[in-house]
């Protein structure tokens, strides 16, 4: 699979967890950012086909972050997934509302992150 995947999260172990998940699940092509935005100058620069993004970042949070990738012009069908690891239904809302297309809680079982990715790729 050849579609680049951004992952914008400050978690260094859910960074190298979520790529080897991705990588045995065939994506290869896989940056990372930490802050939000670093995350948007990567994504405007790399434009990748997908995003993942943590909600809570140093800087502007995910929600931002979401909201300001849905604004650019350039990036016109990306597809974000917003993940956090606070389980908050008022989340879910506040993300589709930002424009990410899927929701997911960060746990130890990333099936369905896994599940998110290859129905948006």
């Amino acid at each position: 699979m050849k579609k680049r995947i951004l992952i914008i999260d400050d978690n260094e172990q859910d960074k190298k967890i979520m790529k080897r998940f991705l990588n045995k699940a065939g994506f290869q092509d896989i940056s990372f950012a930490v802050t939000g935005e670093e995350g948007l100058d990567k994504a405007d620069s790399e434009k990748p086909a997908l995003v993942i993004l943590d909600t809570i970042l140093p800087g502007i949070d995910g929600f931002e972050t979401c909201r300001r990738l849905r604004e650019s012009k350039k990036l016109s069908g990306l597809r974000i997934i917003i993940i956090t690891g606070s389980i908050d239904a008022v989340d879910a809302v506040k993300a589709r509302k930002v424009g990410a297309d899927d929701y997911c809680a960060k746990t130890s079982d990333f099936a369905p992150l896994l599940e998110a990715v290859a129905g948006l790729t």
